[in-house]
């Protein structure tokens, strides 16, 4: 969701106020201040952040509205989090319907439309929202002031609320209430998309003028002083680093008496026993004596799940399937556990008390599985073996070189010492560029896992680091031999690219006055044909283009079919091709109107559309004039401060735009 659309979503939610949230689930602020406050009875409290006529509305007030927004809105959005809502505009709308509400009761209280005391209570007698406080045909105050006190709510933070929906009522609803968009407006608005259009579209390519063009050295190298900053490239470092891992470290073979405690330490290598267990657990002074009538009753014949039924569990809460002797464990103890693996197929255990209670265990079915021999997986377990082994070897290896770094050793000292080999790029970015920004030709997935770590180094005489590349697998000693700040490269260096891009301004700019040599042409009243055909070079014969409005009523539609429609017929226009491929001439020659016969089709469904869009606007046109009438004075600064002090508090960065 845009930040413009959070910020208008907000605006728009002055029509759609309910007490419902209010008085029943209670949230929103602590019933001093929002928009209760905005009654004219009581000094707003905090930082002025606008006035509305003679009365400012401040910071107190619009971070009490910024919480209740949120709130609603995260009713509709239930993923929505603060930090969003604070980036995209949150705390902005908010203030702005502060701001609307508040003009919008001046401007009412200014031409006696007021809400009087017994229209807030016929409101809160006769409103859905209050029938929990209606018997009958009474209204119980005392059902409804202990409502409100559950909720944090004051009655005066109520009454003035129902104001505010009252007055909205008799100032907005009217817009609204029976408003129909006329047929004959529908009419014309169904017929827009059926608009016939004919003309030409031509482009004047830049590849042919590219093709043509054969820069002096002179012009290339001017080009490059005077575009010097545009070639500029980051900062450059000449990295050297060296890589252990595998190759570089020996390890042992697994010995005999290592692979069989590995064996004997992985479970799914071992024979395994689960069973499926029912158990009761009896608690409270009576718990004994209910465990011993349980196993009598079960003992008598009564089958466990019948038994657990009448003392009021169902066969879930009784049912364990499938437990180890350590799951079972955890829900009774380890000593009923231990008895009940030690029991037979539908042996009975119990009562048996623990901590927990007195309990009731009853053995459904015993499951074994038959395991693996210790020569079927021998070989997974000598792979395992010497990996651990090949981690520990590496990782030492890495230890003892960042101990040597540590203690002064240099990095060459240090890569020599450990026999590592020893690779040296050329200057290159933190993205791996070289400074003719093309990457660097065969980069290895080593060197870009070790990028980061050589431009976090200082460049100036830092210390090597151990850099990881695969975790317990992989490591780099990674060093800097010298370092090249951003700045353009030597032309010698970047020649080819300051030529490329020499020709390609060229040719874009020549296009450019062809095109509009041709579009001017037209303009004239040559045919367009003839006004292609003088352009001077060879050019792709224009394309006839038939079509509809409504085709460009989505999003993909090129922007050359755009601005066709927007061109008055027998005139022509230059707009860009895309990807700076050259430019584009529009020229329409006819427009001929939709038939209303073609429409009428859609009419209905145009009227339905701009019934329900056109009160919103006026909605908020009338919002706006009536903030004109009573005159809204905005502190920029001080909206901008408050809005950076919630975004800190918060962790959020600066508002999308």
């Amino acid at each position: 969701m845009a930040r413009k659309k959070i910020r208008n979503w907000i605006a728009l939610t002055i029509l759609f106020f309910s007490l419902v949230a209010i008085v029943i689930t209670g949230f929103g602020t602590d019933g001093t201040g929002g928009l209760g406050s905005l009654t004219g009875g009581s000094t707003p409290q905090g930082t002025e952040l606008a006035r509305v006529g003679s009365r400012p509305v401040t910071t107190t007030e619009a971070n009490d509205q910024f919480n209740e927004s949120f709130q609603n809105l995260q009713q509709r959005l239930p993923n929505l989090q603060i930090a969003e809502f604070v980036n995209q505009g949150g705390f902005e709308g908010a203030l702005d319907q502060l701001i609307a509400l508040e003009a919008m009761r001046q401007f009412g209280e200014a031409r006696g439309i007021v809400v009087t005391r017994r229209m807030q209570d016929r409101f809160i007698v006769t409103s859905p929202e209050f029938q929990f406080a209606r018997i009958g045909d009474n209204f119980d105050n005392n059902l409804f002031q202990r409502a409100l006190q559950q909720a944090g709510y004051t009655e005066a933070r109520v009454r003035a609320d129902i104001s505010r929906q009252l007055l909205q009522r008799q100032l907005l609803a009217p817009i609204q209430a029976g408003f129909r968009t006329p047929l004959g407006v529908a009419k014309a608005y169904a017929v827009v998309p059926l608009e016939q259009r004919s003309g030409m579209i031509g482009v004047v390519p830049v590849g042919g003028i590219q093709r043509s063009l054969n820069p002096t050295e002179a012009e290339i190298a001017a080009y490059y002083q005077r575009f010097r900053d545009y070639f500029s490239v980051p900062e450059r470092r000449v990295i050297k680093y060296a890589v252990l891992g595998a190759d570089q470290v020996t390890v042992t073979a697994p010995t005999d008496a290592e692979i069989r405690a590995v064996y004997a330490n992985t479970p799914r290598y071992q024979q395994i026993e689960t069973r499926t267990l029912q158990s009761i657990t009896f608690s409270g002074t009576q718990a004994q004596q209910q465990a011993d009538a349980f196993a009598a009753r079960v003992r008598g014949g009564t089958s466990f799940i019948d038994a657990a039924q009448a003392a009021g569990f169902q066969a879930s809460d009784v049912t364990f399937a499938n437990q180890s002797q350590a799951q079972f464990g955890t829900v009774t103890s380890a000593d009923v556990s231990a008895q009940s693996f030690r029991a037979p197929q539908g042996g009975l255990i119990g009562p048996v008390r623990s901590p927990l209670g007195v309990h009731v265990v009853r053995v459904e079915a015993i499951m074994r599985s038959s395991g693996q021999p210790l020569e079927a997986v021998r070989p997974a377990i000598v792979a395992e073996l010497e990996r651990r082994k090949r981690s520990a070897a590496i990782n030492a290896l890495a230890t003892q070189l960042e101990q040597q770094i540590t203690e002064g050793m240099s990095f060459e000292d240090a890569a020599r010492g450990a026999r590592l080999q020893v690779v040296t790029t050329p200057p290159i970015t933190a993205q791996g560029l070289q400074s003719n920004r093309r990457p660097l030709p065969n980069i290895s997935a080593d060197l870009r896992a070790v990028l980061p770590a050589a431009f976090e180094m200082d460049a100036d005489g830092g210390d090597p680091v151990v850099a990881a590349i695969q975790a317990d697998a992989r490591y780099a000693l990674v060093g800097v031999e010298r370092s090249e700040p951003a700045a353009p490269p030597p032309l010698a260096e970047i020649r080819e690219l300051v030529r490329g891009q020499l020709i390609s301004r060229t040719a874009l700019v020549r296009a450019k006055q062809i095109a509009d040599g041709i579009a001017a042409r037209i303009n004239a009243g040559m045919p367009i044909a003839q006004a292609f055909a003088q352009a001077g070079i060879p050019l792709p014969p224009p394309e006839t283009i038939s079509t509809r409005r409504q085709v460009i009523m989505n999003a993909q539609a090129p922007e050359a079919l755009r601005l066709f429609f927007r061109l008055r017929p027998g005139t022509a226009a230059v707009i860009a091709a895309p990807n700076n491929g050259g430019w584009m001439i529009a020229a329409p020659t006819q427009s001929v109107r939709g038939r209303d016969e073609d429409a009428a089709q859609n009419v209905a469904v145009i009227r339905q559309e701009l019934t329900q869009s056109t009160p919103v606007e006026a909605e908020r046109q009338l919002l706006r004039a009536m903030e004109l009438s009573v005159g809204v004075q905005r502190n920029a600064a001080a909206i901008r401060a408050e809005r950076r002090r919630i975004a800190a508090s918060m962790g959020v960065g600066a508002p999308a735009q």
